[in-house]
Formats: structure tokens, C-alpha cells, sequence
């Protein structure tokens, strides 16, 4: 359920009054029974929440009871109590998943200061996750319906991402992703890599990492027997994605993914991990501190995660 401090316990709830994604899939909230109950009862959500493991019907929904927050904690602020609390629901996740007793993880939204302060070093739920299942190769990908794209890097400074951008390291981005995402949609994939420069350096103009660095990549892959082409302008390349000309997109930095994922599909974006032995999908926005407790926050990309989940799981992407 994520983050308590934020909008995680409303959006999943939110989420799951729709009845066709509670048809689709057994939904099973992983968090704190007591204040998903006030959590309703304060939206006045409609919806019934039994226990883990009892024969549920359709118009209820099990919850996995952590009973690891205090009555009383602040909304809207990084603390210790709700990081902490927010980390072992991943743990448990993990631990359910390990046990066979659920098939795919969907994660709310956790603050990366809070797990922190909550005695937890990890930057964000893709490392975590890659820790608890000892996964060496990973990456954070974007789905929004037919744009996937998959990011060479994710939450370092601007020029660090930049100082990033090697022959090597991208050529085993483009490797990893033609793998991952055949293994997803179940056939041979089609990826585009997006330039760096504006218009991709235009034949070396305005940059040189194209020529050094990004087209030798391609190249090295392309010989592999990798359908794999660009670089292609970065203003152009994503609404292309979108519009289905490439099964999967190389962003080379974070923004870059974000910036054109958001802008073409906020509310309905998801991330998905790749690399892991699990099945792993989020929302596309964080806590949302500044409206958590007021009851106003979208779940869209909650239910688009949720569904996602339940889609890859059974193979039907």
C-alpha cells in the first residue's frame, strides 16, 4: 500500500472499487488493516476488506495485515514510522511471492527520504527488490500502452548520466531489453534507441556522442541479430513509441523517459522492473505529500498498475 504518510493506501483503494479489475485478478493489499479501514471510512470507500486467505468473494477484498502503524502519525511528511512500515510491506510482498501464495507485485508509491529514516539504504523500491532477490541485472521501464521504454540510467545527477553513455554499457541495455521484453510480449521485439543531442546531433552538428559512443552500440547488436535501430531524435522518437512503430525505446537518462512518458500518458503509465524473477509493476508518481489526506488523488495509474499486474502474470500482454 505504500507510503502511509502519502496517497498510497487512498489510490489503492480507489483502485479497487472498480469490480472488472477485481474480476480480473485476486487483489490482495499488503499493509495495515486498521487504517485501510479508516481510510475508507474517511473517503467513505465502499468497499470490504477481509483477511488474508479467507474465501473472499467478489465484492471483497483480502488484506495481508502488517499492524505496523501507530493509531495517530503525520500526513504529508517523511518520518521513520511510516518509511519503515512501508519497506516490510515490500518484504512481505517478496516473501508471499517467494511462497507461491501470490503471482506479481504492484507497489503504491514509497518516499525514498522515509525508508531512510526508516533504517532501510536503498534508493528506491527497483533496488530494493533487486537486493531481496539477489537480481544483479535490472532496469526501470516505463509501459504506457504501446510506448515501453527502458532507461540506461535512472536517479543520478544530470552530467553523471551523461558520463554514463558508452558504447558498452548501452550495448547491454539494448541486449537486456530485446531479452526482457521478448520474454513479456512472448515474440521477437523491435527497439529503438533515442539520441542524446537535439535531432539526435544532426551528423555530428551539435555533439559527438552519437557517432562515438551510441551508433557503435547499435551496430554491436544489430550484428547480434537484434532488431535494434537509431539513434533517433529524442523530440520524435517517444510519440513514435506511442504510436506503435517499436515494441521498446532506449531513453539514455531519466528525465528523458520520464518527461516524454508523463506528457503522453500521465494517469495511465506504468513502471515495470525488468530483470527481476518477479513480476513487478508501479504507479508512474510518487507520494504526493502535498494532497495526501484530502482525499482528491487519482488512482488511474493505480488501476492501469494493478491491471497491468494481473496481465503479465498470466501472460497475456
Amino acid at each position: 500500500m505504500g507510503d502511509a504518510a502519502g496517497i498510497g493506501p487512498e489510490i489503492v483503494l480507489k483502485a479497487l472499487l472498480d469490480r472488472n479489475l477485481r474480476a480480473a485478478c485476486r487483489c490482495v493489499i499488503i499493509g495495515d488493516a486498521a487504517l485501510l479501514r479508516k481510510t475508507a471510512d474517511v473517503y467513505r470507500l465502499e468497499l470490504k476488506l477481509t483477511e488474508f486467505g479467507a474465501d473472499a468473494d467478489n465484492d471483497e477484498v483480502e488484506v495481508y495485515d502488517l499492524n505496523n502503524l501507530p493509531q495517530e502519525f503525520a500526513i504529508g511528511v517523511d518520518a521513520a514510522v511510516t518509511g519503515k512500515a512501508s519497506a516490510e510491506n515490500i518484504e512481505v510482498a517478496v516473501a508471499l511471492w517467494r511462497d507461491g501464495k501470490i503471482d506479481a507485485i504492484c507497489t503504491a508509491p514509497i518516499s525514498k527520504k522515509a525508508i531512510g529514516l526508516g533504517g532501510y539504504d536503498f534508493p528506491g523500491h527497483t533496488e530494493f527488490l533487486a537486493e531481496m532477490t539477489a537480481t544483479k541485472e535490472f532496469a526501470m521501464s516505463f509501459f504506457a500502452d504501446k510506448l515501453r521504454v527502458v532507461l540506461l540510467s535512472t536517479h543520478l545527477p544530470l552530467l553523471k548520466a551523461i558520463d554514463l553513455i558508452k558504447k558498452d554499457a548501452l550495448a547491454d541495455v539494448i541486449k537486456f531489453a530485446d531479452r526482457e521484453l521478448a520474454k513479456l510480449l512472448g515474440r521477437k521485439v523491435t527497439i529503438a534507441v533515442a539520441g542524446l543531442n537535439p535531432h539526435a546531433s544532426e551528423g555530428g552538428m551539435f555533439g559527438s556522442e552519437e557517432q562515438d559512443e551510441i551508433k557503435p552500440a547499435i551496430d554491436a547488436c544489430r550484428s547480434l541479430g537484434i532488431e535494434v535501430s537509431g539513434p533517433y531524435s529524442p523530440d520524435t522518437i517517444f510519440l513514435r513509441g506511442f504510436n506503435g512503430d517499436f515494441d521498446g525505446v532506449i531513453a539514455l537518462y531519466h528525465d528523458q523517459a520520464t518527461i516524454a512518458v508523463k506528457s503522453l500518458s500521465f494517469g495511465s503509465g506504468v513502471n515495470v522492473t525488468l530483470g527481476l524473477p518477479l513480476i513487478r509493476t508501479s504507479v508512474d508518481h510518487g507520494t504526493a505529500y502535498d494532497i495526501a489526506g484530502k482525499g482528491i488523488a487519482d488512482a488511474s495509474s493505480m488501476v492501469a498498475a494493478i491491471r497491468l499486474a494481473g496481465e503479465l502474470a498470466m501472460g497475456s500482454r
